[in-house]
């Protein structure tokens, strides 16, 4: 008799178990077709281009976004409105300690806390700890998830306040009497992650 109840029990137990694991199912995200695109803007105009994602993914319980991660490679950071020499000159500009200081700093890293159903399917507040130049700050923004063909896609346009992450150059916020050649802090980033 104690047998069978010690074999129920485990029985009890095992179903307990699946009915409280979670469902969450983590898909790798595809660097080469993924896009990132910035924006930086100053006194006197804005400057644009693109940054290439290194790795990342995406975790789902039952088709809803959970949580997931991607790491940015900072290194190969470039400028689309400017051409020859001048689109040459303004990356090395922003990869420099100047900016991003991308030698000591070749990575940015992006890590969801918490995501915040907006009632859509797919439309969601995303928290996460964003690190630039090993500062660490916590941003909010809102994505859109969809799903074609088998991949699924995330969008977001972010904008961040780069004084928060120590980058310094012609910012307002730490240099007075700069006139026309403010910078100014905030930039966005618009950010298309494609799951393989």
């Amino acid at each position: 008799m104690k047998r069978v109840f010690f074999n129920l029990a485990i029985v009890f137990a095992a179903i307990g178990m699946v009915a409280f694991t979670n469902h969450v199912e983590t898909k790798k995200v595809s660097a080469a077709n993924s896009k990132i695109v910035w924006k930086g803007y100053k006194v006197t105009g804005e400057h644009a281009g693109t940054i290439n994602l290194k790795s990342g993914s995406l975790d789902f319980d039952h088709g809803a976004l959970v949580g997931g991660s991607f790491t940015i490679d900072m290194s190969t950071l470039a400028v689309t409105d400017l051409e020859g020499e001048y689109a040459t000159k303004l990356a090395g500009h922003l990869t420099s300690d100047d900016f991003f200081g991308v030698a000591n700093y070749p990575e940015a890293k992006f890590v969801i806390k918490k995501v915040v159903s907006r009632g859509t399917p797919g439309d969601y507040k995303i928290v996460g700890d964003l690190t630039i130049k090993a500062t660490t700050q916590e941003i909010k923004f809102g994505a859109k998830v969809t799903e074609e063909n088998g991949k699924t896609t995330a969008m977001a346009d972010i904008t961040i306040d780069r004084s928060d992450f120590d980058v310094r150059y012609g910012s307002g916020s730490f240099f007075e009497k700069l006139g026309d050649k403010t910078i100014y802090d905030e930039f966005d980033l618009s950010i298309q992650l494609v799951t393989e």
